[in-house]
């Protein structure tokens, strides 16, 4: 097993050159803009009329992958929230001449100067404007009404026209393309609100309701022990709890059991079993633990430092799960890019990997690595005290590469990522480099459809399903914005077979969060049994939670 201070590194030991030291202080900078875009002034700053021709290109442009107010998703980086404070506009301009391809973010170099200094000045505006207000904006008036017209997929892939509950896929390595066989789509969701005719599909016998909405980016759910459900919205920093559930399907009680933190993501209750006494939590740049008793529902200290973790631009999100024993901690870090070579780039140091420590003393060290994005989801099997993993892949390599996945993990395995993906396969980016690594990587159980960004998942374990559901996985897919038309938004099964083992296949189980016209107003998040056997799904597009209950018939 590899420590955590030594993160990809192979059996010999690599030493690091002095060019690669320089480096390191190099990458500190704002994705190593030289000096000469640091000293460039903006011609058109604090100008009322650029904002505004900014506002626009940026609509056209820029808004499907980093969202209306620039929240950004996935590996698509935020522009508020202060993230370009310290920024200069000269850095910005010149990145958005450059792009960094390899990492999903295109040259806008052929747009005339001056509508790219618009577009900065717009950009570096965005920090003071009102999130709410510009939540509220409608969609433009050719994305509210377009008629979604497109060829259909190509088997075994697939998009959300053909998504639909107990539709059952399969994908394979043979089944994988070339790189670029496609081009790489730039195609993230412009969140609309939830039309009154639209909800959640479910299968036959099965019923959908909303649990409850107006909640402020809802994302990871737990269940503990004594049946009260534990929620992070992450942007306010804060965890929700919930208890009981009315007629209507809705919860009793609701309750703030902590606030203040730093982009809550993960959740577990420590140690194992039927009486926990505490509530460990994965923030953004640190494991911290809060006392627990069955039934609190207000924190009753501050939060205790466990561990750092590392932190910065690119996945956010740090999954948590403890073994049955107790005896270990696993947390997920996904990488602060989409295919950044660790040997190069300094950032990405101890990032791709789930790591592991004694809760009782935690020194962190690599569990396994080269696993891009385990961070929207890992748990240990109940039937075989494995861990599993869900895990968000490279993009920029075409509409059908790389698949995501969800499989069981292997202590000491290696993933791929960057240099390789789905077994033998070399990442064109990386030709000839770590060679020993090819028969290393590890194919994984299943493989999901490429850019689904699947994120927390559970095993079933409730008595309220029917008996054929009993330990399966079910799993959000938070959705796509690099295929040409968009795949994932819903929440899949993955079939265990009553043994613990997957065989590959996956199926639709709950859809409906993609308009016809290819519009989002909801995208799963957060997944986990309810004390009476029901899933209940979050959703940070709609800012709500869902309940599917079984009907009986």
């Amino acid at each position: 097993m590899r420590t955590f201070a030594n993160s990809y590194l192979t059996a010999a030991a690599i030493l690091l050159p002095a060019a690669l030291l320089l480096a390191a202080d190099v990458d500190t900078k704002f994705h190593n803009a030289p000096a000469s875009a640091q000293a460039t002034k903006n011609p058109y700053e604090g100008q009322d009329a650029a904002v505004q021709a900014g506002k626009r290109l940026y609509a056209r442009n820029c808004l499907s992958c980093h969202g209306r107010v620039g929240k950004g998703t996935g590996n698509v980086p935020s522009l508020v929230n202060g993230k370009l404070d310290s920024v200069k506009p000269g850095e910005v301009f010149w990145f958005i001449t450059r792009g960094d391809k390899d990492n999903g973010m295109p040259s806008w170099a052929t747009l005339p100067a001056k509508q790219r200094w618009q577009l900065v000045t717009y950009v570096k505006s965005m920090g003071a404007a009102n999130p709410a207000q510009e939540a509220s904006t409608p969609a433009p008036a050719d994305m509210r009404t377009s008629k979604f017209k497109a060829p259909p997929p190509t088997p075994p892939f697939t998009d959300f026209r053909y998504e639909k509950p107990g539709t059952v896929h399969k994908i394979t390595v043979k089944d994988l393309p070339q790189p670029y066989a496609t081009q790489s789509a730039d195609n993230g969701p412009d969140l609309v609100a939830r039309p009154e005719n639209a909800w959640p599909v479910a299968p036959a016998g099965f019923k959908v309701e909303l649990y409850a909405a107006g909640l402020d980016n809802p994302r990871t759910l737990r269940t503990a022990p004594n049946g009260d459900i534990f929620l992070t919205e992450s942007d306010p920093g804060r965890i929700r709890v919930f208890r009981g559930l009315t007629s209507d399907g809705k919860p009793e009680q609701s309750a703030i059991f902590a606030s203040g933190l730093k982009q809550p993501y993960g959740l577990a209750f420590y140690p194992p079993g039927p009486d926990p006494r505490w509530l460990y939590v994965g923030n953004t740049n640190e494991v911290v633990r809060f006392p627990y008793h069955n039934g609190d529902l207000k924190a009753s200290a501050a939060p205790e430092h466990i561990a750092d973790l590392p932190s910065g631009s690119g996945h956010w999100t740090r999954a948590l799960a403890f073994s049955e024993d107790g005896k270990k901690m696993f947390v997920a870090v996904g990488s602060g890019s989409n295919v950044d070579d660790p040997d190069t780039h300094p950032r990405e140091k101890d990032r791709a990997d789930i790591l592991v420590c004694d809760p009782a003393n935690c020194k962190l060290s690599v569990y396994a690595y080269g696993i891009r994005n385990a961070g929207g989801g890992i748990e240990v099997s109940p039937q075989t005290g494995e861990l599993w993993c869900s895990v968000n892949e490279r993009d920029a390599l075409g509409d059908n590469l790389v698949p995501d996945y969800i499989t069981h993990v292997e202590e000491g395995g290696f993933y791929g990522w960057p240099w390789w993906y789905i077994g033998a396969h070399q990442d064109p980016r990386h030709q000839g480099k770590h060679p020993e690594l090819r028969d290393k990587a590890i194919v994984p159980d299943v493989l999901l459809q490429p850019h689904n960004a699947s994120l927390e998942f559970t095993f079933y374990e409730g008595q309220q399903f029917p008996a054929e559901f009993k330990g399966d996985i079910f799993a959000s897919e938070h959705g796509s914005w690099n295929k040409a038309v968009r795949v994932g938004y819903e929440v899949i099964r993955v079939p265990l077979h009553q043994s613990g083992h997957a065989s590959g296949e996956y199926e639709d189980f709950l859809t409906g969060f993609v308009l016809p016209d290819g519009n989002v107003w909801g995208r799963p998040v957060g997944v986990t049994v309810a004390p009476d056997g029901s899933l209940l799904v979050s959703d940070d597009g709609s800012n709500s939670v869902w309940r599917v209950s079984h009907t009986g018939k």
